[in-house]
């Protein structure tokens, strides 16, 4: 018999160590090494792993003589997560969806085995029991005769009734509860999750069969286990929301098969998840007279277009040193932008207390909304407020100019879909436009001073 080797793992970051050390060099943490068996079971005590039945060894070919077809993706009866998968589930992907708990993880994924009902879903759960799955069932009012459960946390048993049942797509809830024989350590431990994840991916990639994991996170927010294992599934799906209010968003963080920008809205009903098709229903909020501080900018979220909400409060700082708080936007380019209107447009804000909000818990990072923020701030220093029909999309230089942004076609034409009546943007933007084509107002500037003096001084 071997000679049983150990090791020693960081358990918030996954840096190894041959010894135990107190401070981990790679994060920092204190007292987080834990020692885990490395030594694995003799394969041949009777263990199935996936793939042991194939024995030919792979050989290098030419890349042009590797054959190639285009297989049609799996498209679900959920629009928002065929957009963000990037056109629907790709076989044999290993897709890791996180998110913190109670968010709806389970729920989405219970919800996409249910409706894809000419598919044999094989859902594992290694948290709840098949009563407890049973009753979600019920309340989500979904019923389906191809989607089948598991309550296993063995990945070895798993992979027996996989062999029998051949489902076409597995879900796994969640990664840190399964347990692989062929490592002697706790379930959720890094060694654990990583020989997990190895065993899943290589019969997802031989059985050309997606994977759906579910994973928790640390309270930092990042995904628990190694960083590893973000670099060995091929998309990694992040379920935001306050669970105290009924919005989800589904975000890609990294996708092999897609774009890594592209998000999903749902709203969490009763009886599930409903698809926001309008994310503006959420992010504009429904007022009946004009507030001042609040603007309504264009911006592009991967392939989407959306309309969001910029809500400012500037009032005089009476506790000496003035406070600049921003939810959703960077606080880094808020300080550029107030210097921008301080020098350039001569607003005194050194002496404000400045807060800024994105409606609906978004986090912007389009630059093209800068002209939205800076209108919403001098909206709100000089209490005049903007009509709720005008919305912008503009990015502002540090010399005050307004610069152009990509795709102003798709946000001028998500501004008219939704009623808007006037839309500014850069001039330098306007080149191949045409007013003709569009029914909203089309307004052009090069500096701030020409929409401050146009819009707020009417």
């Amino acid at each position: 018999m071997a000679k049983t080797k150990t090791s020693y793992f960081c358990q918030n970051c996954g840096y190894q160590s041959p010894k135990w050390l107190g401070r981990c060099p790679s994060c920092g943490e204190w007292n987080t090494f834990v020692e885990e068996v490395l030594q694995k079971e003799d394969p041949e005590k009777g263990s199935w792993r996936p793939g042991t039945s194939l024995k030919i060894a792979s050989k290098p070919r030419q890349i042009q003589e590797i054959n190639y077809e285009e297989q049609p993706r799996v498209i679900t009866a959920d629009e928002e997560l065929n957009r963000v998968l990037g056109g629907g589930i790709v076989r044999g992907s290993l897709v890791l969806i996180g998110g913190e708990p109670g968010i709806g993880k389970s729920t989405l994924m219970l919800q996409i085995a249910l409706t894809l009902s000419n598919h044999r879903v094989l859902y594992v759960s290694g948290e709840e029991s098949e009563q407890q799955i049973k009753m979600r069932a019920e309340r989500l009012e979904v019923n389906s005769s191809n989607c089948f459960i598991l309550t296993e946390t063995s990945t070895q048993n798993i992979f027996k009734q996989i062999e029998q049942f051949e489902p076409d797509i597995l879900i796994i809830d969640s990664i840190q509860t399964l347990h692989s024989a062929f490592i002697e350590s706790g379930a959720g431990s890094i060694s654990q999750v990583k020989e997990c994840t190895a065993e899943l991916m290589k019969y997802a990639k031989e059985s050309a069969t997606p994977v759906f994991m579910i994973g928790h996170i640390t309270k930092d927010g990042n995904l628990a286990g190694p960083k590893v294992l973000e670099h060995m599934v091929d998309t990694v799906l992040q379920f935001e929301g306050d669970r105290h209010l009924a919005y989800r968003i589904l975000r890609t963080t990294k996708n092999r098969f897609g774009s890594t920008s592209e998000l999903g809205i749902y709203e969490m009903l009763g009886s599930g998840l409903r698809e926001v098709s309008n994310p503006s229903e959420i992010l504009i909020s429904q007022r009946d007279e004009d507030f001042s501080g609040i603007t309504i900018g264009a911006m592009l979220e991967g392939n989407r277009p959306l309309l969001i909400e910029i809500q400012s409060l500037v009032s005089i700082a009476t506790y000496g040193t003035p406070q600049r708080s921003s939810t959703g936007f960077d606080a880094k380019r808020l300080n550029m932008l107030l210097a921008v209107l301080e020098k350039r447009g001569g607003f005194r804000l050194g002496n404000q207390d400045v807060f800024l909000n994105i409606a609906g818990g978004l986090k912007v990072e389009d630059p093209a909304i800068d002209l939205a923020v800076c209108a919403s701030i001098v909206s709100s220093y000089e209490d005049i407020s903007i009509p709720s029909s005008v919305c912008f999309a503009a990015e502002v230089g540090l010399g005050g100019e307004i610069r152009a942004v990509n795709r102003i076609e798709q946000r001028i034409s998500e501004a008219e879909k939704l009623g808007f009546k006037e839309i500014w943007i850069s001039k330098y933007n306007a080149k191949g436009l045409s007013q003709e084509n569009y029914k909203i107002n089309i307004k052009t500037a090069t500096k701030l001073e020409e929409v401050f003096i146009r819009i707020l001084r009417k």
